[in-house]
């Protein structure tokens, strides 16, 4: 629910799936940093960057109960779904537990952005 006021409830779904997504593509940058084939992993790592700001943005324009927000939801679940198919593309735990939460998002923007 809002913290401040009710008007933005509507959205209140949708931003914490956005929130949770970013903070697990972050936590999954990290590690995918330390992991022995790094190199193999730019284009998963880039899409991680990519979508934890997408994500947050998202987030913001649904707390704003912004003009563009369902627009920006929209982006989103693009960029989540490329990102969960990039994860999915390494066996690691961490990468499975981000596209999962990539997965969650990209369900919750759709349904925002009437999809």
């Amino acid at each position: 629910m809002g913290i401040v006021t009710k008007t933005t409830d509507m959205y209140q779904a949708c931003i914490d799936a956005c929130n949770r997504c970013a903070q697990a593509c972050f936590e999954c940058f990290k590690m995918c940093l330390n992991e022995p084939d790094v190199g193999a992993r730019k284009a998963c790592i880039s899409m991680l960057i990519e979508c934890a700001l997408i994500c947050k943005e998202a987030s913001a324009f649904m707390s704003l109960d912004a003009q563009y927000a369902k627009d920006l939801c929209k982006l989103c679940a693009t960029i989540c779904d490329k990102c969960a198919q990039e994860c999915d593309m390494f066996k690691d735990d961490h990468c499975k537990k981000c596209a999962d939460e990539c997965r969650k998002c990209a369900d919750e923007c759709r349904k925002m952005a009437g999809m």
